[in-house]
């Protein structure tokens, strides 16, 4: 049967009865950071690899990508790929652009203990000559690129660009919790000029619309193609974007107790899912770290304030019960500082700690980043 879609331009089509089939369940696991803590390992690990979050959007390489931005990450999804297909566990990231996942061609310890791609084992496979490689810092993960059918929520996308990984950064790949990564930001930043999964989505015409939303809360998942809303009721504000390269906004100021404490001259932020904190140039943390005084310690969380992200003109709340992680009796901030290049300004990155507190919407349609606050 011929299905007929009427899009009316600059209209969204919004539904509450939505197929299962577009929706990718996400579930939460262990981080890395908790897995290598549980083996001893975390602190060998953060002495070989000093960490600064700021080398994922300004890389040395224009294919770098450390793999310890994805330390803390929790949101993991399954995706398959072949005929007939593999299934991978990866991380839907909206602050990249590639899809990758390791291959038979890694045979190093590391690999062995995820899944890996074998194209002798799919009909459908296309392979290239083609080389990849993502630098990791200290190592990097070398690869070839292939074709061959990618199914996300019962979508199959034909003839989908991907890295099969043959070599792995380091030993500590060992205890990640994931396989590998499904990039959802736009074509400007893929390595290899390599089309993202969601370029093709669209081609192909596979998505009832140009857009895809995330829900982080209780039962996450990525929706492709829809807006759910059940998600909706509190409305959804538009921000376009300021760059179509990240999912990346202008931010007009972020304040405390009604108090502009940091972008107080406007700054970009990132919206990114491959991000676990909110992540702010250290001048600005150590702005808001004063901003919350020393009074502070000690105090209950539900008496710390908000903060504030101003965005497009409108306020948009992470509470403390946010902000504030609570980890085996202890808690902590979930701010983190990065050394950013001065030409670049004041970049912030809005990640799972922000996502979290809304459904949040990514319209390739219209170029915008729509937030919808949680009811």
């Amino acid at each position: 049967t011929m299905k007929l879609l009427l899009r009316v331009p600059g209209w969204l089509w919004v539904t509450g009865g939505l197929p299962s089939a577009r929706r990718v369940p996400l579930r939460r696991g262990k981080s890395l950071r908790q897995s290598l803590q549980e083996h001893g390992l975390l602190q060998h690990y953060l002495k070989q690899h000093p960490y600064n979050p700021a080398t994922k959007y300004f890389a040395t390489s224009a294919s770098a990508e450390p793999l310890q931005n994805y330390m803390d990450n929790e949101y993991f999804g399954t995706i398959s790929i072949g005929s007939p297909a593999q299934e991978f566990t990866v991380i839907f990231d909206t602050g990249s652009s590639n899809l990758w996942v390791p291959s038979v061609y890694c045979s190093s310890p590391a690999c062995t203990n995820h899944n890996r791609f074998n194209p002798a084992d799919s009909s459908t496979f296309i392979g290239t000559n083609d080389s990849v490689e993502i630098a990791y810092g200290t190592g990097s993960m070398t690869g070839i690129l292939g074709y061959d059918t990618v199914t996300v929520a019962d979508i199959e996308v034909l003839n989908q660009i991907f890295g099969l990984a043959e070599t792995e950064p380091g030993d500590f790949f060992y205890y990640v919790p994931f396989d590998g990564i499904l990039g959802l930001a736009f074509p400007s930043i893929a390595s290899s000029g390599a089309t993202p999964v969601f370029d093709n989505m669209m081609k192909e015409g596979l998505v009832a619309q140009d857009l895809f939303s995330v829900y982080l809360s209780n039962g996450s998942f990525v929706l492709f193609g829809a807006i759910n809303s059940s998600y909706t009721t509190n409305g959804i504000s538009w921000i376009p974007l300021s760059a179509e390269t990240y999912w990346q906004i202008t931010m007009d100021s972020v304040s405390i107790g009604g108090q502009v404490v940091a972008c107080s001259a406007g700054c970009q932020a990132i919206v990114d899912t491959g991000t676990s904190l909110l992540a702010m140039p250290n001048s600005a943390l150590n702005n808001l770290l004063s901003a919350f005084g020393a009074s502070s310690n000690g105090q209950a969380v539900s008496s710390l304030p908000d903060v504030v992200f101003y965005l497009n003109g409108q306020g948009f709340p992470v509470p403390p019960s946010a902000y504030v992680l609570q980890s085996n009796g202890y808690c902590s901030l979930a701010f983190q500082g990065m050394n950013i290049p001065t030409e670049s300004g004041e970049l912030w990155i809005l990640g799972d700690v922000f996502i979290r507190e809304y459904y949040v919407i990514f319209s390739r349609a219209n170029n915008m980043v729509g937030l919808s606050p949680l009811p």
